[in-house]
């Protein structure tokens, strides 16, 4: 067990985004077994609610908005850490790209976050310290088609959060963004029924849930490393890929039925 509080007797204060489901979720139950005073939000609670536990607070968020960002506010004196892990995806080739799927994920996987990381640095900036952890994705990394919006919401969280990390820094404030490939969370579901998904599914493994709390825990609170890409092997491809565009081209179609590949696999074994 990795443990991020190595003071039994403090509790730190954690608020997490987007707590009621896949990292979220499993990010909320290890803080509290960490011994973390968590604030777990989301736009539907009622799943944070069944967690009976003295060291948890859950209030109904939605991130999009700044009134309620505000009431948050109002009942949070002190922030240690927040994780803006609230996002959306919505696969689509260009040609099927509309202004209401482009909305959503932009107002929700970027202006979100944006949000979050303001709320947490003006509490941080009064109390002289503090970490911001920013969830975004290997697809923001590289550009992969089928996820245009989507990418793209993820590299301005990956910029936004890289830009923020070495302004905040001189006043003793973390700041680290985690990249992480493929998890197996509602949003891989959601991907299964959209060819446009398929790059998405060419890695050769699926990162689990507690892949992700781990590299959290340890990169990011334990090392403060900024920029963490899971896996490792696959963040360097994107990084590559984000180089040299040519290149990730030149993959595209053999990753692409890799994926498709993947995907009937997936499609196969939960249907059995």
């Amino acid at each position: 067990m990795y443990i991020a509080c190595d003071n039994p007797i403090y509790m730190p204060i954690i608020l997490i985004t987007g707590a009621s489901n896949g990292i979220g979720f499993a990010l909320t139950q290890y803080f509290i077994k960490a011994q973390y005073q968590v604030i777990a939000t989301d736009i539907d609670v009622e799943k944070l609610k069944t967690l009976e536990t003295s060291n948890l607070q859950v209030f109904k968020l939605d991130v999009t908005s700044v009134n309620e960002w505000q009431s948050i506010s109002e009942k949070v004196e002190i922030l240690d850490v927040i994780i803006n892990n609230a996002g959306v995806i919505i696969p689509a080739f260009a040609a099927e790209i509309e202004s209401k799927l482009t909305s959503s994920q932009i107002d929700i996987n970027l202006k979100g976050v944006i949000n979050g990381s303001s709320f947490a640095i003006k509490k941080m900036l009064k109390q002289g310290y503090g970490h911001i952890i920013n969830i975004s994705s290997l697809a923001g990394v590289a550009p992969i088609q089928g996820l245009a919006i989507y990418a793209a919401t993820k590299a301005a969280v990956r910029s936004f959060s890289l830009s923020i990390a070495f302004e905040l820094k001189k006043n003793n404030i973390n700041v680290s963004v985690i990249c992480p490939d493929l998890v197996d969370t509602n949003m891989l579901t959601e991907q299964l029924e959209y060819p446009a998904a398929a790059l998405t599914f060419s890695g050769n493994k699926i990162l689990k849930t507690s892949d992700i709390v781990e590299a959290i825990v340890k990169r990011a609170l334990i090392k403060k490393e900024v920029e963490i890409l899971v896996p490792k092997s696959r963040g360097w491809l994107a990084k590559l890929g984000n180089v040299f565009p040519e290149f990730g081209s030149y993959l595209t179609e053999t990753l692409t039925k890799k994926g498709l590949k993947k995907i009937e696999k997936i499609k196969e074994i939960r249907k059995n």
